[in-house]
């Protein structure tokens, strides 16, 4: 009984990382369209002073363009959305595929390749490179630079 309570809670722990609880009041919860699609009508369309439209002609282009904006939106987002939603979610996934299966497994296998010839690099360097240096430091080690001022 206990151990199918626990089999009962692991598929339900497993179906809940699916099945995330979304948020309908804050559907940008962390910001990334704040600055993009915030257009309004006073964003778009102004008058300056001295050039006034009739106030009624001004209310209905600032009704006209809020709900054909809101309902063009919704009618898009109605139509494409899904279709998008898809696209855009296989996209991810491939990205996701070859970072995990192609990109980090070619880093890596690099990473220990790359070990071993850095050995080898290390002891040739060490090897010829070192006695030359220190034999032209030891040579230009009494080398002297006086500065002279000629009047």
């Amino acid at each position: 009984m206990a151990e199918e309570q626990r089999e009962l809670e692991e598929r339900i722990i497993i179906k809940d990382q699916h099945t995330k609880e979304i948020d309908l009041v804050n559907r940008d919860p962390k910001r990334i369209n704040e600055d993009v699609v915030k257009v309004d009508f006073e964003d778009v369309i102004a008058e300056p002073v001295g050039t006034y439209s009739f106030d009624g002609v001004w209310k209905s282009s600032y009704t006209t363009f809020t709900v054909s904006k809101y309902w063009c939106y919704r009618l898009l987002s109605a139509v494409l959305g899904i279709p998008l939603a898809v696209v855009w979610g296989f996209l991810f996934a491939l990205i996701s595929f070859c970072h995990i299966w192609a990109v980090v497994p070619c880093i890596k296998s690099y990473l220990i390749e790359i070990q071993c010839v850095s050995r080898i690099y290390s002891l040739c360097i060490h090897t010829f490179c070192d006695p030359l240096f220190e034999a032209l430091s030891k040579i230009c080690s009494n080398v002297r630079v006086v500065l002279r001022k000629e009047t």
